[in-house]
């Protein structure tokens, strides 16, 4: 096994369901950091909407420490697994604790991401490609307990660009693996 844990980050819509997807076929085992934000969210009785997302996460991020999420995932996690959904840098530094945790950045152009998040359908919290880019903004906090997509991706170990086809995506993923 070359990497015994991918972690994944990157912008919203790039794909990196598309990749988590990708590699569960291919035997990783999937957990993701969102996961335990809907988790919370569920508890609570809130909608699991971005803006409820980002707001809880940061809230977690805030009293648990800004790795916390990254802390709660890896005790269930057992190699070779897919951690999804890496947003704030201190969570890289956690894992890269782990022996072989190689963390891949997905991206793609802005406006075909805001496409796929209208096809998508899920509670974006944003109308047009103005909104869609402005709640990008609130990902690229500076603020301790905020996102931070961006130096995610500055800290990756490789980025995939996702601008085609499922397939083009898959054949770049093959040659990563």
């Amino acid at each position: 096994m070359r990497h015994p844990f991918i972690g994944l980050t990157g912008t919203n819509s790039a794909g990196k369901g598309e990749t988590a997807a990708f590699l569960r076929s291919r035997g990783y085992a999937y957990h993701s950091l969102s996961d335990v934000i809907r988790e919370r969210l569920r508890a609570e009785g809130l909608e699991e909407s971005r803006d409820n997302l980002i707001r809880r996460g940061n809230e977690l991020r805030l009293e648990g420490g800004p790795d916390a999420l990254a802390r709660l995932v890896m005790r269930e996690a057992v190699p070779p697994a897919v951690i999804d959904s890496i947003r704030h840098p201190l969570e890289v530094a956690y894992l890269r604790t782990r022996p072989g945790f190689f963390l891949l950045a997905v991206n793609a152009p802005v406006e075909i991401r805001f496409e796929r998040a209208v096809r998508r359908g899920r509670n974006e919290s944003s109308a047009s490609l103005e909104e869609f880019i402005g709640k990008e903004d609130e990902e690229r906090g500076i603020r301790p307990e905020a996102q931070q997509i961006d130096a995610c991706i500055a800290l990756a170990d490789a980025v995939v660009v996702n601008d085609g086809t499922i397939g083009d995506l898959h054949r770049k993923l093959e040659a990563f693996l």
